[in-house]
């Protein structure tokens, strides 16, 4: 039964648990106590202390909860007809967000919050258990800040994306003095980030700076949509701005790599974005090779990437992105925690939240080697049963 009333846990005979703490990233027959929702102990099975409950892991493997740092979960409709044209041959464009603006602004509260409570279980249940969500599909201020509130609902990592895209009845001009006027005024207390898609058929390098100055001003820490469609300004404004993470890098010039490596900024890799859109999918292996910090996210979204699954994002960056399985599976929980400016997530060691998920595997490597079975058992979020 759970959740119980336990202030501690002890769990056992755990084949394999990955940290993701660099100081000790694996460790074999292990144990871990939690209590009172954070990581108090871990060592070898045969030396652990007692705790008000006791779980046998039984050989399985353990890893921190996955950390899914970009996802646009608020919103109505569906885009099925773009993507089977796509998969027909239709090439990706940005212009399909504004059917979900017009979708979202038509939804009512109550509906907004049941889709997004759905998809917030989806990503529970395949082990994620820290997320960011993005307004984006209001474009008004009005929708613009219910988004965000109803966000706020399910998640303290809040994204400020009114620079989503230019809505057709203004000029590029008039949106961006909206975003960094009013909009912001009436969103900025509901959110923790500010974010703006720096990409043609979106907003140039002027209008994105204007934004992210404004946000920042206005107290919110910054993050960028970056290089997604083509070679663009994106990914240097963001390194410029001291952004938390540029997010997709599909495409990037030496001087990109160069950026990131010097600034720290975490470059967020979006495979399933390159999936839904038979892009190219991102260099993983130079970047790390370069030095740059790497996460991986879900991108969940309508549009170009509909899945709230960190596992099947794990596992296209180690088919197409060069990543080694140990690498994807620190992207998705170290990297991106690091993306969202956050220590107490993302790796499991003495004073972190103890979210960990029980895969019913020897190891992570399963995560890769058997994908799109379902192998995650259990997870636990501050110390409680979630699944």
């Amino acid at each position: 039964m759970w959740p119980s009333d336990a202030n501690s846990t002890v769990f056992t005979e755990i084949g394999l648990l990955f940290t993701a703490d660099p100081e000790r990233e694996e460790i074999r027959d292990a144990a871990l106590v939690a209590e009172n929702g954070v990581v108090r102990w871990i060592g070898p099975t045969a030396g652990a202390p007692p705790a008000d409950e006791r779980v046998r892991v039984e050989g399985r493997a353990v890893i921190p909860g996955f950390v899914d740092s970009h996802a646009h979960l608020v919103f109505a409709g569906d885009r099925t007809d773009e993507f089977a044209a796509r998969m027909a041959g239709r090439p990706y464009t940005a212009g399909g967000i504004h059917a979900t603006v017009a979708a979202t602004r038509a939804a009512t509260i109550p509906e907004l919050v049941s889709t997004t409570a759905l998809l917030v279980a989806e990503m529970t249940t395949q082990g994620t258990t820290t997320f960011e969500i993005k307004s984006g599909y209001g474009l008004t201020v009005e929708h613009e800040r219910r988004s965000l509130e109803i966000a706020r609902q399910f998640t303290g990592e809040t994204t400020f994306l009114g620079a989503h895209v230019v809505p057709p009845e203004t000029t590029a001009d008039e949106y961006v003095e909206l975003v960094t006027g009013p909009m912001l005024e009436a969103c900025a207390p509901f959110a923790r980030w500010v974010d703006v898609f720096c990409e043609r058929g979106a907003f140039g390098e002027d209008h994105a700076r204007r934004v992210l100055a404004a946000g920042r001003e206005a107290g919110l820490q910054v993050r960028v949509h970056a290089n997604q469609l083509g070679e663009g300004p994106g990914v240097r404004l963001a390194c410029e701005m001291g952004a938390a993470s540029a997010d997709h890098c599909t495409y990037l010039g030496d001087a990109d790599v160069d950026a990131l490596a010097s600034s720290g900024v975490v470059a967020t890799l979006l495979p399933g974005a390159e999936f839904s859109t038979r892009s190219p999918y991102p260099d993983a292996r130079r970047l790390l090779d370069a030095g740059v910090a790497v996460a991986l996210a879900t991108d969940c979204n309508p549009g170009s990437s509909f899945t709230t699954s960190m596992p099947f994002c794990v596992a296209l960056a180690v088919r197409e992105m060069g990543m080694t399985p140990l690498e994807a599976v620190r992207a998705a929980t170290r990297g991106g925690a690091r993306a969202l400016r956050r220590t107490d997530v993302g790796a499991l060691r003495a004073g972190s939240r103890a979210d960990l998920v029980i895969l019913e595997a020897p190891s992570y490597v399963h995560l890769a080697y058997r994908p799109g079975v379902p192998l995650v058992a259990q997870v636990w979020r501050g110390g409680r049963r979630l699944v």
